[in-house]
């Protein structure tokens, strides 16, 4: 967790500049880096690994491919070492059943979206901040247990943003997802299988994110 959190810093810093007030994504970086109680000369090295002259080249790439019964997976990663990673990624699909496929090959199956959830600011009405995002681009909002989870389209993300900050609104996270809009439901014996590929892939240094069309049962989430 710590390598990854620590390349998304780095990558932030040298993209957007290691001041988290004027740049929004290394903010959001080192909220997450807190929330795995990171400690802060780790957080601090990131930055300026980020900023100094010889900071690694990290390039971030994505793969699509399917597990075994039919399961779409999309991996996310970030790596200074391309032939590595894709050797790495190709490699875990084929041992657990899977095979990896081309990029735009799953288009028809996940929808790119912008993400936020944030707890609801006390004093506040939940209906007013409902009707503020939706005047800011989200497509769906949810209050429950008093946290805010917001979805809106791809090119919305930057203006939810904007929108939330005008509102002091900081998110506790902030990412573009790609969220399924063709599920597969699948037994015990199945989910058991194809989150192997998932868990190996997620322990991956280089992988940053895996997004699957499984339909999770409530009941089934002890299996994983």
């Amino acid at each position: 967790m710590f390598t990854k959190l620590i390349k998304e810093m780095t990558i932030a810093a040298k993209n957007g500049g290691g001041d988290p007030e004027a740049n929004p994504r290394l903010r959001l970086a080192i909220q997450n880096a807190k929330g795995a109680n990171m400690p802060k000369d780790n957080i601090e090295r990131a930055i300026k690994k980020g900023m100094g002259a010889d900071s690694a080249d990290y390039i971030e790439t994505t793969y699509e491919g399917y597990g075994s019964h039919g399961v779409a997976v999309i991996v996310e990663a970030t790596t200074d070492n391309l032939n590595r990673t894709v050797s790495s990624v190709r490699s875990t699909f084929s041992k657990y059943g899977g095979s990896l496929g081309t990029n735009g090959s799953l288009e028809f199956i996940f929808d790119r979206k912008g993400v936020f959830s944030f707890p609801t600011p006390e004093g506040t009405d939940p209906d007013e901040i409902t009707l503020e995002l939706i005047d800011g681009g989200a497509e769906e909002v949810e209050n429950e247990d008093g946290y805010f989870h917001v979805t809106c389209s791809l090119e919305d993300f930057g203006n939810l943003q904007r929108k939330l900050e005008s509102m002091n609104i900081e998110p506790e996270s902030a990412e573009l997802e790609h969220i399924p809009h063709t599920t597969v439901s699948l037994d015990d014996e199945q989910l058991s299988q194809v989150y192997k590929l998932i868990e190996v892939l997620e322990d991956d240094d280089d992988v940053q994110k895996v997004y699957h069309n499984i339909d999770i049962k409530d009941e089934q989430m002890i299996l994983i």
